[in-house]
């Protein structure tokens, strides 16, 4: 049944090592408290040797599993053995420290903070469940039927019912800044990796999408294609109508440049990303140098018939493409930037608004 436990799955590998540090120190609080506990208040000789036994158990668990790398990997199943083995050790505890009227038996609230952080409703709902049994075996009376009167079961819930609204506060705070996290870590994100003017990705979010795309090409033995796209146009632009019509330019080459792109849900969708001031790059997956020629000379069209006009004045705008694709032209991911890059150079070169599809015979940039 315990294979079937679904524990939260919210938690980033990030959040689990955070968490799980957090826990080794509550691991250590507890062993400190009871030591305390020990020497401040002197139990009686049995009491001390209990103590001692369950705190050198305890502490070697700690050692083993946590800082000799017993259990390598943070996972949730890591952080709810040790809950389970703090509610032993502390049951222990209590067992020779006046049961559920020790001093001590608050120390369960760590436990059940712990797992409301970490392991979800469900988990923390099963723990309580746990340490309710652990407190009925601790005050359990002479005879066996009292545990079902009722005076057995009120004392029950008044000394869990701490607890129980400590699980529930903690679940609900957990769940709603892990909620607000996600949306902020979300929007940052989006906003990291997309270019402020004209909307599409940036580099930042273009390179993991890139190598995504390649690793994917690689692994099938399917092509992929680049163009690298330059405006002609942006400094006459800038220069002879102004700033604000260089912007719209290049938004112009961005529309220009997605009207062409495909959106077959059946495929993996093209991406186009701002590369630097005036230079766009266009990832076609699954697309051969000859496909991504026609694509490219469409975006060149389309780009060469959207002139911009501001302020009475109208400048023609065209754009410079080169294309390379993988296989034919590089074999990684970096080399056919390189190649569509070299390509994009020789249009310019060669007159401006045309295209190139990158040969050997090139001229080196």
């Amino acid at each position: 049944m315990l294979t079937h436990l679904n524990f939260d799955p919210a938690l980033s590998t990030d959040e689990l090592r955070g968490f799980a540090r957090t826990v080794a120190e509550i691991e250590w609080l507890l062993l400190i408290l009871v030591l305390l506990y020990q020497v401040v208040l002197v139990p009686d000789e049995e009491s001390a040797a209990a103590l001692m036994t369950a705190m050198f158990f305890f502490a070697a668990f700690v050692l083993s599993f946590r800082y000799a790398n017993f259990y390598r990997r943070e996972t949730p199943w890591k952080i709810a053995i040790e809950t389970w083995v703090m509610i032993v050790f502390i049951t222990w505890v209590l067992a020779y420290t006046g049961g559920v009227n020790s001093p001590l038996h608050d120390l369960y609230i760590l436990v059940i903070i712990v797992c409301a952080l970490t392991l979800g409703k469900l988990a923390t709902l099963l723990e309580m469940a746990l340490i309710a049994g652990c407190y009925i075996w601790l005050g359990r009376p002479e005879e066996a039927g009292e545990v079902l009167s009722l005076p057995f079961g009120t004392r029950l819930l008044a000394q869990t019912s701490p607890m129980l609204l400590v699980a529930y506060i903690t679940t609900m705070l957990s769940a709603d800044i892990r909620a607000a996290y996600g949306h902020s870590y979300g929007k940052i994100k989006q906003l990291s990796e997309t270019d402020e003017l004209t909307g599409v990705m940036n580099m930042r979010g273009l390179m993991p999408a890139a190598d995504r795309i390649f690793r994917q090409s690689e692994r099938y033995a399917r092509p992929f294609s680049v163009l690298m796209i330059d405006s002609d146009s942006l400094k006459v632009v800038n220069d002879s109508i102004g700033h604000e019509a260089g912007d719209r330019l290049l938004k112009l080459i961005v529309q220009c440049i997605q009207n062409e792109l495909r959106k077959n849900p059946m495929r993996p969708p093209d991406i186009i990303a701002r590369y630097g001031g005036d230079e766009f790059l266009v990832l076609l997956p699954e697309t051969p140098g000859s496909s991504a020629a026609g694509v490219a000379e469409r975006i060149r069209k389309g780009m060469e018939a959207t002139p911009v006009s501001a302020h009475g004045q109208t400048v023609a705008a065209t754009v410079s493409i080169g294309v390379a694709c993988y296989p034919d032209h590089g074999s990684d991911l970096e080399s056919v930037l390189e190649k569509a890059d070299q390509a994009m150079y020789a249009s310019k070169a060669g007159g401006k608004n045309r295209i190139t599809v990158f040969s050997a015979t090139l001229p080196k940039k």
